[in-house]
């Protein structure tokens, strides 16, 4: 074989290590990307998907989508008043626990919808809640089926409490979570 073949052969066998070899690593670097940015909602996502390619398009989509949505910060009388309703909530629950939660998931949503959230559908309230809340999002969750469950029977006291503090997590980090300035120190939920 001439040495021209073999440096040919050479160049083609290094191709066909460096291609799939730098392939794999922008694979990861975009899945590490999406791992961050979704926090727990992505491995949710995966789980539910089945699939991590067909996940990781969902994640991918729900991230290109988020371009309309006009989200907007609270002005400071705004998130005063929904501070004194979450203490009137919070007052209430000591009386009437399963009225207060109920009380809590409308405030809540109240704030999304003032913020530019979807409030209408769960499924996509949690997609929009995703994009800059994703490592508070669970909370969201477990407060929403636990509410879901006291709307339809009975749930314990210790669980309405659960509820209420799942509540209060993202009612915390809607009204402020994401408005705090950044830099050393004060992490943001979204980059």
């Amino acid at each position: 074989m001439s040495t021209e073949a073999v440096m040919w052969v050479a160049v083609i066998v290094g191709v066909m290590v460096v291609v799939p070899t730098v392939g794999f690593l922008l694979l990861r670097r975009r899945r590490g990307r999406l791992r961050e940015r979704f926090g727990p909602a992505y491995e949710r996502t995966v789980a539910a998907a089945g699939e991590r390619r067909a996940a990781e398009r969902e994640l991918r989509a729900r991230r290109t989508r988020s371009g309309p949505l006009d989200i907007q910060p609270l002005d400071p009388e705004a998130r005063r008043g929904y501070v004194g309703r979450w203490a009137a909530v919070q007052e209430r629950f000591v009386n009437e626990p399963s009225p207060a939660v109920s009380e809590a998931d409308l405030l809540v949503r109240a704030v999304m919808a003032q913020r530019g959230y979807a409030t209408e559908d769960f499924a996509q309230q949690v997609s929009d809640l995703s994009l800059r809340h994703s490592r508070i999002l669970e909370h969201y969750r477990q407060a929403h089926e636990i509410s879901g469950r006291a709307m339809n029977g009975w749930v314990s006291i210790k669980e309405l409490r659960q509820a209420m503090t799942h509540y209060h997590a993202l009612f915390d980090d809607l009204i402020g979570g994401d408005q705090r300035p950044s830099g050393p120190g004060l992490p943001l939920d979204h980059p």
